[in-house]
């Protein structure tokens, strides 16, 4: 999508990602090691009562979803940040992942009207409806 596209209180949705037990595994082992993420005999008798996904993995999953649903495409080039990110519920083998990015402001930069200033909201819900990711992004697009 070009920039031009986003408007507050546009939602975009897209997926199911599915995420599989070798999917979690092998991205902790790499990635985030901690017992919960890769040791399956563990994780049953934990407090999460089985395996779950590093929030970082689930942070990469929300990314490739907005990528191709509303960045492939677009004038965008960076990103200064997050607002915040929350994990409110695990995610575990076997969930379908859908994405839920709701534009929050759509906006040219006061000092650079060349730069598009897009502040929204991505949410990643599993198959039951739970919410597994919440976070606020601002993304910059270069006009």
């Amino acid at each position: 999508m070009k920039f031009a596209e986003f408007h507050a209180g546009q939602v975009i949705e897209a997926g199911p990602y599915e995420i599989s037990e070798r999917d979690i595994l092998d991205f902790a082992n790499r990635w985030d090691p901690q017992w919960f993420h890769t040791d399956v005999e563990r994780a049953a008798k934990g407090r999460f009562e089985g395996l779950i996904a590093s929030g970082w993995q689930t942070c990469g999953i929300a990314m490739r979803l907005v990528a191709m649903a509303a960045l492939e495409g677009s004038e965008s080039f960076a990103s200064p940040g997050l607002q915040y990110v929350k994990w409110p519920h695990p995610v575990r083998p076997g969930d379908a992942l859908r994405l839920k990015a709701t534009v929050v402001e759509a906006r040219r930069g006061s000092k650079d009207p060349s730069l598009g200033i897009l502040r929204w909201r991505w949410q990643l819900f599993n198959q039951r409806g739970a919410e597994v990711l919440d976070l606020e992004a601002t993304s910059l697009f270069q006009l």
